[in-house]
C-alpha cells in the first residue's frame, strides 16, 4: 500500500479545521509544514495560526499568521491581508505589544477602508467602537456597532451578527441604557447557547458577556452564563460524574458538558476565573479557590489579566477565613499581574489593625476609578469598603459621604446587588450615628442579600441588625440574629466572624482577648477607640495619666501598632467596642 499524500495531509488538515478538532489540525499542518518542499497556501496558514493558537501554542500563531499576510499580498488578496493584518493586531494586543498591535491596526484598515463594505470590516468597524468608547465618545461608538450590524446582516454570518450584537449591548450599558443593553446581549447569548456560533465566536462571548454582567452588578445572569461557559469547556464527557463535588449553591440543572472536539480548550481558564467570583458571592468558598488555583494554571499567556481576577477572589476568600498571611500573598500576585487588588486589600490592612493604610489604598482606588460607568460594581464595592474604613476610624462624615455616593449609584433599586449594598452601608452609617433609622435600611439589605442568595453579606448585614436591636432594647431580636450569623459564618469557615458572633451571644463573658491584651488594656483600648484622651481615659479609670500613657505603650506594642487611629481599626476589627 502506497503512503498518504502530503496533498491528503492538507486536506485532512482542512477537515479538522472544519470541525473545530484543532489539536489535530495542528499536528498534521506542523509536520507538513517542517519540509521547505512542501508549501502552504495563505488560507491554509490561516488554519495553521488558529490551530497554533487553540492548541496553546502563540508564538507559533503569530509566526504562521504573518506568513499568511505576505502570501495573501503575493496573491493581490486585499481582503485576505485587511483580515489577517486585524488578527495580528488582535494577538500583538493580547501579548502585551501595543505598538506592533497599532502597526498592524493601521494595515487593516489601509487593506480594507477603501474597498466596498464587506463582512471583514465588521472587525474595522469593531475596534473603531471600542475605540471611541475608550474616550467616552457613545454616540461615535454606537454609530460603529451600526455599521458592524449592517455589515453582519448582509453577511449572513452568525458569528458576526452575534458579535455584533454584544458590541452595540456594551455601549448601551456604558451609555447607562440598561434594559436595551441587556437585551441585546441576551439575543446574542442566545445564539451562544444554542451552539449555532463558531468556538472563538463563542468563547469571545463568554468572556466578554460575563465580564459585562459583573460589571453592571448582574448576578442572576453572571450565574446562568458561568455554568453555561464552564460545561462548553469542559472536556469530552466520560460518562462519569466530575471529580469535584460541587456545592448546591454552585450546581445548576442543564445538559452534559457539550464536547471540545480537541479536548482542550484555551478559553477553559478565562472562563474559570469569571466562575471563581461568582462562586465567592454564593458562598461556595472552598470551590471557589479550588477553582482559582486551576484557574491560573489554566489561564493563557495572553490572558493573563484573567488570572490576577482568579488570585484576587482566592486573597477575598482567604481574608475572610482569617487567613490574613495569605490572602496578602494572593493579592500581592494580582498586582504583580496588573490588577489593583482593591478593596480586598484595604480590608485586609483594616484586619491587621493598619488602619491608615486601608483609608490610604481605598482613597487611592477611589482615584483612579473616576468612571463609574465602566464598572459599576467595582466602583460600588469599594463605596462600600471605604464606608466601613472610615466607620472603623471613627470618620462617621465620611463614611456618610461614600454611602450617599453609593446610594446614588443603586439608584431607584433595578439591579438588586447595588441596591443591597447601599442599604448595607446606609444602615451600618445610621447605626454609627445612634440614630433612629438604622432597621428601616438594615432589614431592607438583609432582604436584598438573602433574595440573591448571597450568605456572607446576609450574615454581615445581620451583625449590624443584632446591634440596632439591642440598641432599641430588644434583646431577643439580637440573640436570633447573632445565633443565625454565627451558623452561617461557621458554614462559610469565616472563623474571625464566627468568633466575634459567640462572643456577641454570650455578652462577650469569658472571652479570651486578642493580641495578648489583658482585661485592663482592653478596657483603655475601648475608651481610645470611643475617643477620650489620656485624661479622659484616666478620670474614667481612677488612674493617673502616667498610668494610662504605659497601658497604651503596652497595647501598641502587642498589637505591632503606632497610633491611636490604628489601635481603633484593630479594636473595630477584633470585636473589642
Amino acid at each position: 500500500m502506497s503512503a498518504p499524500t502530503t496533498t491528503d495531509a492538507v486536506e485532512r488538515a482542512r477537515d479538522a479545521a472544519a470541525r473545530e478538532s484543532w489539536a489535530e489540525a495542528y499536528e498534521l499542518l506542523h509536520d507538513h509544514d517542517r519540509h521547505p518542499s512542501r508549501g502552504l497556501t495563505a488560507d491554509d496558514l490561516t488554519v495553521l495560526a488558529d490551530s497554533a493558537w487553540w492548541s496553546g501554542h502563540v508564538d507559533e500563531s503569530v509566526t504562521a499568521r504573518l506568513r499568511a499576510h505576505a502570501a495573501y499580498l503575493a496573491a493581490d488578496d486585499h481582503r485576505g491581508a485587511g483580515l489577517t493584518s486585524w488578527w495580528l493586531h488582535y494577538e500583538y494586543a493580547s501579548l502585551g505589544r501595543p505598538a506592533a498591535a497599532a502597526g498592524w491596526l493601521h494595515r487593516a484598515r489601509h487593506h480594507l477602508e477603501d474597498f466596498p463594505d464587506c463582512p471583514e470590516q465588521c472587525f474595522l468597524a469593531w475596534t473603531t467602537s471600542e475605540e471611541a468608547e475608550a474616550h467616552g465618545d457613545h454616540e461615535a461608538a454606537l454609530a460603529a456597532t451600526r455599521r458592524m450590524t449592517a455589515l453582519a446582516l448582509a453577511s449572513g454570518s452568525p458569528d458576526l451578527l452575534a458579535l455584533s450584537r454584544q458590541a452595540e449591548s456594551h455601549v448601551l450599558l456604558a451609555a447607562g441604557r440598561r434594559a436595551e443593553g441587556l437585551a441585546l446581549l441576551d439575543d446574542a447569548m442566545c445564539a451562544v447557547v444554542a451552539g449555532e456560533l463558531s468556538g472563538m465566536v463563542t468563547g469571545w462571548l463568554y468572556c466578554l458577556a460575563l465580564t459585562q454582567c459583573m460589571e453592571a452588578a448582574d448576578l442572576s445572569r453572571a450565574v446562568e452564563w458561568t455554568n453555561a461557559a464552564m460545561e462548553w469547556c469542559a472536556p469530552p464527557w466520560s460518562g462519569h460524574p466530575p471529580a469535584d463535588d460541587t456545592t448546591a449553591a454552585a450546581r445548576t440543572p442543564g445538559p452534559l458538558p457539550m464536547t471540545v472536539p480537541s479536548g482542550e480548550n484555551p478559553f477553559r481558564g478565562v472562563c474559570r476565573a469569571h466562575r471563581v467570583e461568582v462562586l465567592d458571592l454564593l458562598g461556595a468558598w472552598a470551590l471557589a479557590e479550588a477553582e482559582a488555583r486551576q484557574a491560573c494554571r489554566e489561564v493563557p499567556v495572553d490572558c493573563l489579566e484573567s488570572a490576577a481576577a482568579a488570585y484576587y477572589a482566592a486573597g477575598d476568600v482567604q481574608r475572610r477565613q482569617g487567613r490574613l498571611e495569605a490572602a496578602a500573598v494572593s493579592y500581592g500576585h494580582a498586582h504583580e499581574l496588573g490588577r489593583i487588588p482593591q478593596p480586598g486589600l484595604a480590608l485586609l490592612r483594616l484586619a491587621q489593625g493598619r488602619a491608615e493604610a486601608a483609608v490610604a489604598g481605598v482613597d487611592l482606588a477611589l482615584a483612579c476609578r473616576n468612571d463609574p460607568d465602566h464598572d459599576v460594581l467595582g466602583r460600588a464595592r469599594l463605596l462600600a469598603a471605604r464606608t466601613e474604613v472610615a466607620l472603623a476610624v471613627r470618620d462617621v462624615a465620611g463614611a456618610a459621604r461614600a454611602a450617599k455616593e453609593l446610594d446614588a449609584l443603586a439608584g431607584d433599586g433595578d439591579v438588586p446587588l447595588l441596591r443591597a449594598l447601599a442599604d448595607t452601608a446606609l444602615g451600618s452609617v445610621a447605626l454609627a450615628e445612634k440614630g433612629p433609622d438604622a432597621l428601616l435600611p438594615l432589614r431592607r439589605a438583609l432582604a436584598g442579600w438573602l433574595e440573591l442568595r448571597v450568605p456572607y453579606e446576609a450574615a454581615q448585614v445581620r451583625m449590624l441588625l443584632a446591634a440596632a436591636d439591642r440598641a432599641a432594647g430588644d434583646e431577643e431580636a439580637a440573640r436570633l440574629e447573632l445565633g443565625t450569623a454565627r451558623a452561617v459564618f461557621e458554614r462559610l469557615g469565616a472563623v474571625p466572624d464566627a468568633r466575634r458572633a459567640a462572643a456577641l451571644v454570650s455578652g462577650g463573658s469569658r472571652r479570651r482577648l486578642p493580641g495578648g491584651l489583658t482585661a485592663r488594656e482592653a478596657q483603655v483600648l475601648r475608651l481610645v477607640a470611643s475617643g477620650g484622651t489620656n485624661k479622659d481615659i484616666a478620670r474614667e479609670l481612677v488612674i493617673s495619666e502616667h498610668t494610662v500613657a504605659r497601658h497604651l505603650n503596652n497595647i501598641f506594642a502587642k498589637l505591632g501598632v503606632g497610633s491611636r487611629a490604628s489601635a481603633t481599626a484593630y479594636a473595630y476589627a477584633h470585636s473589642l467596642l
